[in-house]
């Protein structure tokens, strides 16, 4: 499980956050944040599984961080931190999901406590989301590449991770990825006529993961059928989207939308398949670029370096000598040019 801890008192933080990682079971990543607008700041780069806060911060109060996160975030398990004072303020949260209370001051046995609870309660149906996350994300992309042996792959793992769920367990977190992909298939206006939404038919977890694969056959036919034939190799789209667009910054994230991947899978399916990263990529193919537009007479060097995409002329010569081992200036001079 990853864990966020968020306390304004850097004292208190950093005592929780010592106690956390003296736990028996340890977490996967541990954060901290200094109040409740801090905290929905960093779950937008880091989503935690749980949450542990404090009620009185400035900025934003633990009463209104759970509020927030209850609607947000409805996966993310909640513990309030507050004073016996504070104690009828924090049951407001009760109506957030939250179910566990610490009173001040926190020791290690009482947090661990609280930590077992969790654990056990989780421990039958308990699949981190991260790890959720990341496989419907996978299968996203396996589909809209047409990746049959990727998809089975994800399946297969999928299928051992879950191994410890009930079938009607199962069923819920599969029916959940049906619905978190067929959300995002239409949000990128992927045509698709399957029904990823529609309840289970069956009973055991055997046909339960059959149903499911047959669904995403279905989808991935659709694209097939969709395309016509006219797949493009998405890292060759991208490498002729980079060659083309070499004297402008372009983003990894614009590419992976160009080529209809997510920016995570595209920066690490394109290292795999070219043997190098998206920004090595592009400033090798500039500074290829470059060497054929020094080989002509006219162009002056200054410019060759904007149509490449560097305005600052000394950094262009700089990256130029480092790849080539070679001074433009001098790079002409060995071919005759002054």
């Amino acid at each position: 499980m990853r864990l966020l801890i968020v306390d304004d008192e850097p004292v208190i933080r950093s005592g929780l956050m010592m106690m956390a990682q003296s736990y028996t079971h340890k977490f996967q990543q541990i954060e901290t944040a200094i109040n409740g607008l801090d905290a929905l700041e960093q779950m937008t780069r880091f989503e935690p599984d749980l949450l542990l806060t404090d009620i009185r911060m400035p900025r934003m109060d633990g009463l209104e961080l759970c509020r927030n996160v209850y609607e947000k975030y409805p996966h993310i398990l909640m513990v309030v931190v507050s004073g016996y004072s504070d104690f009828d303020y924090a049951q407001k949260c009760l109506s957030y999901g939250v179910k566990h209370y610490l009173l001040k001051p926190v020791t290690p046995p009482d947090l661990h406590d609280v930590f077992d609870l969790i654990m056990k309660s989780q421990s039958q149906g308990y699949i981190p989301v991260s790890r959720y996350v990341e496989w419907v994300e996978r299968i996203e992309n396996s589909i809209w590449l047409l990746q049959e042996e990727e998809l089975q792959k994800i399946m297969e793992e999928w299928k051992e991770h879950c191994s410890h769920l009930s079938a009607p367990q199962l069923k819920g977190q599969l029916l959940d990825a049906a619905v978190l992909l067929h959300k995002q298939f239409q949000e990128k206006n992927r045509v698709i006529s399957a029904d990823l939404t529609a309840d289970f038919r069956s009973s055991s977890k055997a046909e339960l993961f059959k149903e499911f694969e047959e669904r995403l056959q279905t989808v991935m036919m659709d694209i097939l059928v969709v395309r016509r034939g006219n797949f493009k190799d998405p890292m060759e789209e991208a490498k002729a989207y980079i060659d083309n667009h070499l004297s402008v910054d372009i983003s990894l994230k614009e590419v992976a939308d160009r080529v209809g991947i997510t920016p995570n899978y595209f920066s690490t399916l394109f290292k795999k398949m070219s043997n190098e990263t998206f920004i090595s990529y592009r400033i090798n193919r500039r500074m290829d670029k470059a060497r054929e537009l020094l080989a002509i007479p006219h162009k002056r060097t200054v410019d060759i370096a904007a149509e490449v995409g560097y305005d600052d002329y000394p950094h262009f010569t700089k990256t130029f000598k480092k790849i080539f081992g070679i001074s433009p200036s001098d790079y002409r001079e060995s071919l005759g040019m002054k």
